[in-house]
């Protein structure tokens, strides 16, 4: 896979491994699970790449968020492509909870923030194995 991430990506997130045709990477803040896929493509909307790869991705979207959904437990999923500071494609899979530290609002932009322990990280990135979605770590 030829993904060269964004230098904000990098700085933000944990790396954790591919799936089919992404990356997955886990925001740093654990404060809420945060989990991003950042497709091996140079396009940068979803619209501009082949019905294939939308598909292609839409299953690793959906695979990622089931997975959040179950494992972590989450009442509401929050999935999005905003681009507007890293300009490279990159969806957000976020599994919310009413108690989460700043339900209802958004977890962009928030001040709040929490590291994983190497335990934690460690933990998340077993299940993501365990559950057959990495294909690497």
């Amino acid at each position: 896979m030829s993904v060269k991430l964004h230098p904000q990506l990098a700085a933000d997130c944990y790396l954790l491994g591919t799936v089919k045709n992404s990356v997955l990477l886990l925001h740093k803040n654990a404060l809420v699970p945060w989990f991003i896929l950042v497709p091996d493509t140079g396009a940068n909307e979803l619209y501009k790449l082949s019905a294939d790869q939308q598909q292609l991705i839409q299953i690793e979207i959906n695979t990622l968020a089931k997975f959040s959904e179950t494992y972590f437990k989450s009442d509401k999923l929050n999935i999005a492509s905003i681009g507007n500071i890293v300009p490279q494609l990159h969806i957000h899979v976020i599994a919310r909870k009413s108690t989460d530290f700043c339900w209802p609002l958004p977890v962009w932009g928030q001040q709040e923030s929490a590291e994983y322990t190497p335990q934690q990280l460690n933990t998340i990135k077993q299940a993501l194995n365990d559950s057959k979605i990495l294909n690497q770590i």
